[in-house]
């Protein structure tokens, strides 16, 4: 006896950060016009087949610890904020996210696409 399945197929729609809770209410574009800041997403090495992904140079009036949990439960993984002298506030995640990273600073609405630079390997 053979069962019949319906194929079912994935439809890949573009998922729309629901607006009712909005983490960057208080994040108003305060970017003056002409200044590039970029953000920098990059990948650092850890031990082993560990690494690190840091994001860099987003705007100072940003709430980054929101924007980090937002990362880590988007994501499923750990990370922090590091107060650094010369870099200001980075945020550092577990693992290799640096796409997923672009993608959801863009569709946040926090920068642009073209403000993004990816660094790594």
């Amino acid at each position: 006896s053979v069962s019949f399945h319906p194929t079912r197929y994935m439809v890949d729609i573009d998922v729309q950060i629901p607006t009712t809770f909005d983490p960057f209410a208080e994040a108003t574009d305060a970017g003056a016009p002409g200044a590039k800041e970029y953000v920098h997403v990059r990948i650092q090495q850890r031990n082993g087949k560990k690494s690190l992904t840091t994001v860099q140079g987003l705007k100072k009036e940003f709430s980054y610890e929101k924007i980090l949990k937002d990362l880590k439960k988007d994501f499923c993984c750990n990370g922090n904020v590091v107060h650094d002298k010369e870099l200001g506030k980075v945020i550092q995640l577990q693992g290799d996210q640096r796409k997923k990273v672009a993608n959801f600073l863009t569709q946040a609405g926090l920068v642009k696409k073209d403000q993004i630079k990816i660094h790594g390997f």
